[in-house]
């Protein structure tokens, strides 16, 4: 199986790939982010729009069961459109989403102060069309494959290229970056003693859509107090940034995530040291 949701009598199942590393019996919120915005992207006026905003509010676990998406426009305007969505399970709402779709123009004149980017870009493509598994950096060390190589107080940057979101459908640029998005727990809750964070939520901005298979995120900003942790990290690809996402997470200490030993229970690449 190459995606991560089959679609049958208008309800999504989600395959191995979709499941969660806290449980297996709930979903990963990348497939999750995904799903809600192939469901929103339903509503999109058109390739002249950008989707600049897309939220989404994580409140109770999405079970491993099938699932039903709704959605609606709440406005539609000549230079913005917003659309809603939900999931539902047992006839109980349990993730929702939003969406602000803008009309691209020109830019304005004038400068304005921009930050420089340190953005690194792998040497190593990856463009397969199934996609692949992700490569991670961790600090100045190289990029890896390797699940188990972010245990450490560095910054970090992950590359990916994700695989089909919902069966026999072509990823879109905008699933692509929405999945992406949820890594941001990954990226800038991952330490020493694994992940021990998860986010209730995930605000995607961008810019501009992503250009090919490959989209990068790399830590920007971690602030914690009290259990609660607030991060925001860039996406990127090969021509440059293009957004950011933000999170806002809770402590899970007592089911903190070993990325290591998550990946050798899913076959993923880990070194053995």
């Amino acid at each position: 199986m190459t995606a991560f949701f089959t679609h049958e009598d208008g309800r999504y199942t989600a395959t191995r790939m979709a499941v969660s590393a806290w449980s297996s019996e709930q979903l990963a919120g990348t497939a999750v982010c995904g799903l809600l915005a192939h469901e929103l992207e339903t509503h999109s006026p058109g390739p002249q729009f950008v989707p600049a905003r897309f939220t989404v509010d994580m409140f109770s676990p999405i079970l491993n069961e099938p699932i039903e998406l709704r959605s609606s426009i709440v406005r539609d305007g000549n230079r913005i459109r917003v659309a809603d969505a939900s999931i539902v399970q047992h006839d109980r709402v349990r993730a929702r989403a939003t969406v602000q779709f803008l009309i691209a123009s020109a830019e304005p004149p004038g400068e304005i102060w921009q930050p420089t980017h340190d953005l690194p870009i792998p040497d190593t493509r990856l463009d397969r069309p199934e996609g692949a598994p992700p490569l991670f950096k961790s600090g100045e060390f190289d990029w890896t494959h390797d699940f188990a190589s972010g245990v450490n107080a560095h910054r970090k940057a992950a590359w990916n290229n994700v695989p089909t979101l919902i069966e026999g459908t072509p990823i879109t640029p905008f699933e692509r970056a929405a999945f992406v998005a949820d890594t941001t727990n990954l990226v800038c809750n991952w330490g020493t003693a694994g992940v021990g964070y998860i986010n209730t939520d995930v605000t995607l901005n961008l810019s501009r859509l992503p250009e090919g298979p490959e989209l990068g995120l790399q830590a920007r900003d971690h602030v914690s107090a009290n259990g609660i942790a607030v991060s925001t990290a860039t996406l990127y690809d090969r021509a440059g940034a293009l957004g950011l996402s933000t999170i806002t997470a809770l402590s899970n200490a007592r089911r903190q995530v070993d990325m290591a030993a998550f990946a050798e229970r899913e076959n993923l690449p880990v070194s053995a040291n």
